[in-house]
């Protein structure tokens, strides 16, 4: 009996480990979110269906953030017209989905200037070991609160426009 009652509770805790993530996977039904907009300034980042307002969000930059990304591990978030090319559901930042930063004009720049362009450039969570840094902590990212990420994450499609204005 001792070791059913060990296998029941085995299995019940499995059953509860595999679930506790369920949270972090949202389903979204309502309008399609057309383009993403940040204002690095404001901190604001706003997801939009036409002209329309669906999500706004207090965001946290790389961080040097003034000034366009030019380099790798120049701290700053880019400026520019990208697209949400990728998504990361393992994201060390909780969830995160991918800024198709660099354009090749930008690893042209970087190159004749004898270095890399970088890349990785996310919008992603604050899990981890940045939860609860200051404002602008990121390498060039775009950071939200975790439970902001889950609702983009499902809201936002590969293919979005992101416009990131200085």
């Amino acid at each position: 009996m001792n070791r059913r009652t060990l296998l029941l509770g085995g299995c019940a805790l499995a059953t509860l480990a595999a679930c506790g993530d369920s949270t972090k996977f949202k389903s979204y039904n309502g309008p399609a979110v057309t383009q993403i907009q940040l204002f690095k300034s404001q901190r604001m980042m706003y997801l939009l269906h036409g002209d329309e307002v669906l999500e706004k969000y207090k965001v946290g930059l790389g961080g040097d953030p003034v000034g366009p990304k030019r380099f790798e591990g120049d701290g700053k978030t880019p400026e520019g017209l990208y697209y949400i090319n990728r998504r990361n559901p393992n994201s060390a930042y909780y969830l995160s989905i991918g800024i198709s930063y660099p354009n090749p004009q930008q690893v042209a720049f970087a190159e004749s200037q004898g270095k890399k362009a970088g890349g990785d450039i996310f919008i992603h969570g604050r899990d981890g070991k940045n939860k609860g840094k200051g404002r602008d902590w990121t390498a060039g990212c775009i950071a939200v609160k975790d439970k902001e990420i889950r609702d983009i994450y499902a809201m936002v499609r590969d293919g979005t426009p992101i416009f990131i204005f200085p």
